[in-house]
């Protein structure tokens, strides 16, 4: 079992201030706990926990959004031929959806296009541009992409076309000033106050921004399209903070009384039509199946799953979506695999900080889900290479700590490029350059990681008694949802607790199931992944539990279980956590 720490977000905050927060803001203790623990001010109580529209900006304060606004209104007014410009994820293809229907209701000419992630792989290419300057094409407005595409930027000006990048992936130390705009919170001179907003975040800002231009209800735009923004925002895995929070919280609640045909049709085939829709539904349920198609297929077919009316089509699409999410399931699970038994038969494996692998025919559609699997079970930044005739893609995701996108920038010299963010990013090289790649950013990751950086942690919100293992309690720290990046189901630990009864369920015994009691109160458990501890924790021991509260719902009924996440079972060793 891989050890974990346990570390408290402690800000200092005495009881006495817990309690004034609670009486002051009327909310319960454990919520004014938590808030005060994470960091966030009292100030911000109120718009954290109600999520109200009043926290989200003028999208107009966004630099260059004036400029791109202008562009597009003349571009609609004027007739002229317009393409989005979007990416093969989740978060492309909401954004494309959102702004293709948006200028389509205004009657624009418009189309989207979205590159083939095998043979395009991500971002502008000049094939594409120049394709679409042959159909007619005045204006291309990027969505999710096209902060480091300089060259082609620069190519599609000479060629007449204009265009307009929305993106809110990092920056380098040039951006695309061939571009009439370029709209990107994240750009250094920026003065908009959140850098967090997904690329469908960006693309959301900019239809409201039109909106507004033409005289339009903002509030009724907002309400039209939150349902995709808030899909995107939660895919692309974003803080959910500010304003992500809002449009994700107002998302759902659209989400949950859904009204497009096709996500009706693609919450039916998922088989979560009947129940609650949150941010877990979208990233585990709808997402996955939405993303299969830029994986396998074309990603268009997703645009078409948000765009269509037609609830027959819809149907249709959703269920070929989920054939291909099978096809991408078994296609993982052979790469996994591979990629397993490479590390296996390294006896280097274990001194390297940074797992970098590369195999000819490898899918480089879903490398990236077996470098996040791979990464998270042996806690290191894993990197997955396809390689095609000499030719890599590559994938990677990263762990706290390492950012993945600073570690890519010391190896540039290896690569023939690179894109993303802190946790995850995507690369281009030579098979010729993988050896001294993979030396160079272990050697970058000796400088950053400590060894202590390698071990996982887990933060913990607050130490419970006993009289707060309660179904009220549990309800009452529902009120922070939606959780995501950022903002974190909630852990707790309850201390000193006596096992009643211990199982496993589940495939290959997998899962635990457990019962505790603490201070007279009895409560169900489960541990997901965690069979293992059956080994090691008995009847009438005394352990500790760091886990997060869950309402189980059965025919009406609902009940509390606490969901485990790490236990401590040798109680005289444990008192003093990092």
């Amino acid at each position: 079992m891989v050890r974990k720490v346990w570390k408290f977000r402690n800000k200092g905050v005495k009881p006495e201030a817990v309690s004034s927060a609670a009486r002051q803001h009327k909310i319960p203790y454990i919520i004014a706990n938590v808030l005060l623990n994470r960091g966030i001010e009292e100030s911000d109580f109120e718009s954290f926990i109600t999520k109200s529209k009043r926290g989200v900006r003028n999208p107009m304060s966004m630099l260059d959004m004036d400029k791109a606004v202008k562009r597009i209104k003349e571009a609609v007014d004027n007739k002229e031929k317009i393409v989005i410009y979007g990416d093969y994820d989740v978060d492309g293809i909401t954004s494309t959806a959102l702004v293709y229907e948006f200028l389509s209701a205004l009657g624009a000419d418009v189309i989207y296009y979205i590159p083939d992630r095998k043979d395009e792989g991500y971002g502008i290419n000049i094939m594409a541009v120049n394709k679409l300057i042959k159909k007619g094409m005045n204006l291309l407005i990027t969505v999710d992409c096209g902060i480091t595409a300089i060259g082609e930027v620069e190519f599609a000006r000479l060629q007449k076309m204009d265009v307009i990048i929305t993106d809110h992936h990092t920056c380098k130390e040039r951006i695309p000033e061939a571009a009439v705009a370029v709209v990107n919170p994240k750009r250094e001179e920026d003065e908009y106050g959140f850098d967090g907003l997904a690329g469908v975040g960006v693309a959301f800002k900019l239809v409201l921004a039109l909106a507004m231009a033409y005289g339009m209800n903002t509030g009724e735009c907002f309400d039209r399209f939150v349902d995709i923004a808030a899909i995107g925002t939660i895919a692309d895995v974003v803080p959910l903070v500010d304003e992500n929070r809002v449009i994700v919280d107002k998302g759902l609640k659209k989400l949950s009384a859904v009204q497009r045909p096709g996500l009706r049709a693609l919450f039916e085939v998922a088989g979560v039509a009947d129940k609650k829709i949150t941010s877990s539904t979208i990233a585990f349920a709808a997402a996955p199946r939405m993303n299969a198609a830029g994986r396998l297929g074309t990603a268009e077919t997703s645009v078409e799953l948000l765009l269509t009316k037609d609830p027959e089509k819809a149907k249709q699409i959703a269920e070929d979506l989920d054939a291909e999410n099978k096809e991408r399931q078994a296609t993982e699970m052979n790469i996994n695999r591979e990629a397993l038994e490479m590390i296996a038969s390294d006896p280097n494996a274990g001194k390297k900080k940074v797992i970098v692998l590369a195999r000819e025919g490898w899918h480089n559609g879903v490398i990236g889900i077996v470098a996040s699997r791979i990464t998270e079970m042996f806690y290191k930044p894993c990197i997955l290479i396809s390689l095609n005739n000499g030719v890599g893609k590559g994938s990677g995701r990263s762990i706290a700590g390492f950012n993945l996108f600073e570690a890519l920038s010391d190896s540039e010299k290896y690569l023939t490029n690179f894109g993303g963010h802190a946790v995850a990013a995507g690369l281009g090289i030579t098979e010729n350059n993988i050896k001294d790649f993979t030396v160079n950013i272990n050697k970058y990751a000796d400088q950053v990681l400590s060894d202590d950086d390698m071990i996982p942690s887990v933060k913990i919100d607050s130490i419970l008694g006993g009289q707060s293992l309660s179904l009220a309690t549990a309800k009452a720290v529902s009120t922070l949802e939606p959780y995501g990046m950022g903002n974190e189901r909630p852990v707790f630990v309850i201390k000193n607790a006596a096992v009643q009864s211990i199982t496993t369920v589940g495939a290959d015994n997998k899962h635990l199931r457990l019962r505790i009691e603490k201070d007279g109160t009895e409560v169900g458990c489960i541990g997901f992944g965690l069979g293992e501890f059956a080994q090691y924790v008995y009847p009438g021991d005394m352990v500790h539990l760091a886990f997060k509260f869950d309402i189980n719902v059965y025919q009406g009924n609902e009940s509390l279980q606490l969901q485990i996440i790490d236990i401590k079972n040798d109680v005289r060793k444990v008192g003093n956590y990092d």
